[in-house]
């Protein structure tokens, strides 16, 4: 990818990504005047859903991240956008009308009425569960190795970095530096990096032997450096404490869009339900069946955890 994703998605580090520009289209900035008290929300959202199918647009906000959500010249691209857009068609919603902002800024937007959807990808956490309602997971995010062509050290996880001794590179304050130390590799094994080049950079310099980061980044990584003489291997999803770190993204809506909410689950579960469509819809921005959610990986526990 061409620029680092914000670790905020999974809950990390908190940064802005600094956009701060938007994508203006008719009518679609400016503020309600009907609100929730207390919350800045729209009132009404029990009906958002009729409501959206009558105007026949949803507005959707995103931060310019890719493969998440991003605009590809003058289309709006990547994961969230390509499920979403094919979820609210289905629900005869046809069009997507975008509002770029900052990933921090993507909670409080939605909450005023700058847009009905969060389409970026975002991480279902606790405490973003107390602010907003999410989708169920529409991707999973299991970890992966970037390694030199050809795997010359023969890794295949963590726990094969700490067997054979390698040097493992991390992004700085990402949770795959946790992972690394669970699997056994040492403090001094591992090498922190500011960004997603920087990793793949270190790897060809022979700094590390494996970048370590979710695969999904990874092979966007890999996609943006084609001439690059690396490999991404096998996701596997690592274990702390007994728990396996899924790592699952989803839709964002405000509290009261329950009717909008629930209908968006059952499309999306039609979905994530046929793993080749998912890969048909997705796949080309790195998104394999490993992505696809387990039926048993639900928001529920996941707001809850």
């Amino acid at each position: 990818m061409n620029r680092p994703l914000s670790l905020d998605r999974r809950r990390f580090l908190t940064r802005s990504l600094g956009i701060g520009t938007l994508i203006a289209a008719p009518g679609f900035l400016g503020a309600c005047s009907r609100t929730e008290v207390g919350t800045g929300a729209p009132a009404g959202d029990a009906d958002l859903l009729e409501k959206l199918r009558k105007q026949g647009h949803v507005r959707v906000g995103f931060a310019g991240e890719a493969p998440y959500g991003f605009q590809d010249e003058d289309e709006l691209a990547g994961e969230a956008p390509t499920l979403h857009r094919e979820i609210f068609t289905a629900l005869g919603i046809p069009e997507l009308k975008p509002t770029l902002t900052e990933f921090g800024a993507l909670i409080p937007g939605l909450l005023a009425g700058r847009f009905d959807v969060v389409s970026a990808g975002m991480a279902i956490t606790p405490e973003r569960c107390a602010k907003v309602a999410f989708s169920e997971p529409e991707f999973v995010s299991p970890t992966a190795l970037m390694v030199r062509k050809g795997n010359p050290k023969g890794l295949s996880d963590l726990a094969s970095c700490a067997g054979r001794k390698v040097r493992v590179g991390v992004l700085t304050a990402a949770v795959e530096a946790s992972y690394a130390k669970e699997a056994g590799v040492p403090d001094g094994s591992v090498l922190q990096v500011g960004k997603q080049q920087d990793g793949l950079d270190a790897l060809l310099a022979g700094r590390i032997d494996a970048f370590a980061l979710t695969g999904i980044s990874l092979r966007w990584l890999a996609r943006t450096n084609a001439d690059a003489a690396v490999q991404v291997l096998e996701p596997f999803v690592p274990v702390v404490d007994g728990v396996s770190q899924y790592s699952p993204g989803g839709a964002v809506f405000r509290k009261g869009a329950d009717s909008l909410r629930k209908a968006f689950d059952d499309e999306l579960a039609r979905i994530t339900g046929d793993p080749a469509r998912y890969v048909r819809l997705i796949g080309k921005y790195g998104f394999t069946e490993r992505e696809v959610p387990p039926r048993t990986l639900r928001t529920a526990s996941l707001c809850a955890a």
